[in-house]
């Protein structure tokens, strides 16, 4: 397997190029979660992975909570499936609670302060209500508990892992948060195994081809139990060796053998890149420098044949949408073209027909 069929089998299978998916909620059940901390970044990844769908869409599924917002997983933010969200915290809140605890230790939240929390917010959410962010923190400090910035990030997230609390819809630009059980109906618990069957064969059928070594670092599970989920879905899937490297993965009856199947204009964060340890498929190793500084790779990026050819950057103003591109080098006619369709359907998704690119040099 090249570094080419690698690229080409992960646009097919992350649902890039050739979606099926319609719906916001169907991606996300595929894809198993969609990292989010940037949420219209993330509303712009859901949607490039369905046929034609606006950012309207999207928000509403949202807002009726046909997608959730919360943290599982490594831990950072994502979007979930709300049939997924119960045995997902389920088996990653563990792992997450102990890597917090430092920081736990360090803004003095302990046992009693988490209990005090849970036991207000629950009595201030009952009902159905969705509270802001500013609301919660009063509720919390009139039962006693401090809550600056870090603070308050901190018991949140508490209250998400235990199974308190999740996304509500939004109050204008302002995210809410409502009780889990009020906003996502019961579903049939699944026991330990059954989730790490489920959450490996969700990540190496829609990520593939992947290594151990990736799902390792998108699950942020333990090397044991993400060897225990692998093992038990190998026979679904098929495996390959190169560079030394076994790569996991749904074989595709019509893999894309075209020399451009087109470019993507990519959110910060996109599961693209940031779901797999190793992202030498991806980018070539004298460019990740220029892609992020951090060596990361998380700002938004421009993909054409599969590989990261450079970053781009966006101003959304009232009536028009200006983006820069910042190619590592000068792009192909070829290129032009295709990320100029691809800026197109950005701004047919924001529901822009205006918008204007330019290309720093």
């Amino acid at each position: 397997m090249t570094a080419t069929d690698i690229r080409e089998l992960r646009l097919l299978n992350q649902q890039l190029a050739s979606p099926h998916f319609t719906q916001p909620a169907d991606i996300l059940y595929y894809m198993g979660a969609i990292q989010s901390q940037d949420y219209a970044g993330a509303k712009w990844a859901i949607a490039q992975r369905l046929k034609g769908v606006t950012d309207k869409p999207i928000e509403d599924a949202f807002t009726k909570g046909d997608i959730i917002r919360t943290h599982v997983m490594r831990p950072t933010w994502h979007f979930v499936h709300p049939k997924d969200i119960r045995w997902m915290i389920q088996l990653t809140a563990p792992r997450i609670m102990t890597i917090a605890g430092t920081h736990h230790r360090q803004h003095k939240l302990d046992n009693i302060v988490f209990s005090k929390s849970e036991k207000a917010i629950l009595q201030a959410m009952q009902g159905g209500k969705q509270l802001m962010r500013d609301e919660i923190a009063q509720v919390l400090e009139q039962a006693g508990v401090a809550t600056d910035e870090q603070r308050f990030i901190h018991i949140m997230m508490q209250m998400e892992l235990i199974g308190l609390v999740c996304s509500g819809g939004r109050q204008g630009k302002q995210f809410t948060y409502t009780l889990l059980d009020e906003r996502v109906p019961l579903s049939k618990p699944f026991d330990r195994l059954a989730s790490l069957i489920a959450l490996a064969e969700r990540y190496f059928i829609s990520h593939g081809p992947a290594t151990l070594q990736d799902y390792v670092w998108w699950s942020g599970l333990t090397v044991t139990d993400a060897k225990a989920g692998l093992e038990a879905v190998k026979h679904k899937l098929t495996s390959t060796s190169a560079d030394g490297n076994t790569y996991w993965f749904v074989e595709q009856e019509n893999v894309i053998k075209s020399k451009s199947p087109g470019a993507f204009l990519l959110p910060n964060y996109d599961e693209y890149i940031v779901s797999y340890k190793d992202r030498s498929a991806t980018i070539a190793a004298s460019d990740i420098n220029k892609a992020d500084p951090r060596g990361t790779i998380f700002n938004h990026t421009i993909i054409a044949n599969g590989k990261v050819i450079g970053i781009w950057k966006r101003t959304i103003g009232k009536t028009r949408i200006d983006i820069e591109l910042i190619p590592f080098a000068p792009l192909s006619k070829v290129n032009q073209t295709a990320v100029t369709s691809a800026a197109k359907r950005y701004a047919n998704f924001l529901g822009s027909k205006d918008f204007t690119i330019n290309t720093k040099r």
